[in-house]
C-alpha cells in the first residue's frame, strides 16, 4: 500500500472530525445550557430533535441532509449562489460528521450542566451575575468532565462516520475518501490486507484518543485549579490555570 493511499484518508477523517466536533461543541453546549433542567412540551420536543441522530439510521441522515443542503435541497440553490458546495467535497463530509456527533455532546453536556448544584448558581445571581456570567464561571466549570467525554467520544465517532458521509460527500479517492471509506473500497477489492491495515491504524487512532482523555480527565480536575484573578469572569476553562 501506497503511504499517499493511507495519508490522505487519515488525514482527511481527522480534520474532518476535528471540524464537526468543534462546530457541535459550542451548538450542543449552548442548546444543552438552554434546555437542562427545563420542563415541558416544547423542551421535550427539542431534546427529541437533538438527541434523533443517535437512533436514526446514517442513510436516513444522508437522506435528510440532501434534502436540505442538496443542489435542489431546500437550502441548496441559496448555497450555490454564494459559493458553496457540500455534495461530494469534505465540507460535506463535516456536515454529515456534525449532524452525527452533536447528540453526543448534547446528552453528556445537558447531563452534565443539570447535575450542576443550583445553590452555587443562584448564590452567583444573587450577587449581580448574568445568566451568561453565571454559566461560564460556575456551571461549565463544574460540568466540564461530563462535557469533555462527550467532546472526545464525539471526535473518535466523528473519525469512523460512514454511511451519512457516503451520501453527502460520496467516496472519490484523493478528495472525500475517509478512514472508513477507504476501508470499504478495500474490503470490495478483496484487498484484506489493505483493509486490515487501514482498520488498525483507525482502532488505533481512536483508543489512544479515548485514553488519553481518560487520564487526563483522571489526572485533573476543576478542583485541582484556581482562577487567576485577573481572568474572572473572562475564561471558563478553570482546567488551563493549573495552580501554583
Amino acid at each position: 500500500m501506497d503511504a499517499s493511499d493511507l495519508f490522505f484518508p487519515l488525514a482527511l477523517s481527522l480534520r474532518v472530525a476535528l471540524v464537526a466536533t468543534l462546530l457541535s461543541f459550542f451548538v450542543a453546549t449552548c442548546i444543552a445550557w438552554r434546555l437542562a433542567r427545563r420542563n415541558g412540551p416544547l423542551p421535550a420536543v427539542l431534546d427529541a430533535l437533538c438527541s434523533l441522530p443517535l437512533v436514526l439510521p446514517p442513510t436516513v441522515l444522508g437522506y435528510y441532509l440532501i434534502l436540505l443542503v442538496g443542489r435542489h435541497g431546500l437550502f441548496g440553490p441559496f448555497l450555490e449562489q454564494v459559493g458553496i458546495t457540500l455534495i461530494f467535497s469534505w465540507k460535506g463530509a463535516v456536515i454529515a460528521a456534525t449532524v452525527v456527533v452533536f447528540p453526543l455532546i448534547y446528552k453528556s453536556a445537558r447531563a452534565s450542566l443539570e447535575l450542576v448544584d443550583r445553590r452555587l448558581e443562584d448564590a452567583a445571581r444573587t450577587l449581580g451575575a448574568s445568566e451568561l456570567r453565571v454559566f461560564l464561571t460556575i456551571s461549565l466549570p463544574l460540568a466540564w468532565k461530563g462535557i469533555f467525554a462527550g467532546v472526545m467520544l464525539a471526535f473518535a465517532r466523528g473519525m469512523g462516520e460512514f454511511g451519512a458521509t457516503l451520501m453527502i460527500a460520496g467516496n472519490i479517492p484523493g478528495r472525500t475518501q475517509t478512514l472508513a471509506l477507504a476501508i470499504y473500497d478495500a474490503f470490495q477489492a478483496g484487498n484484506d490486507q489493505e483493509a486490515l491495515l487501514l482498520v488498525l491504524v483507525t482502532s488505533g487512532v481512536c483508543v489512544s484518543l479515548l485514553v488519553a482523555a481518560e487520564l487526563l480527565v483522571r489526572r485533573h480536575t476543576c478542583w485541582n485549579f484556581r482562577w487567576p484573578k485577573n481572568l474572572i469572569p473572562q475564561s471558563p476553562f478553570c482546567w488551563m490555570f493549573p495552580t501554583q
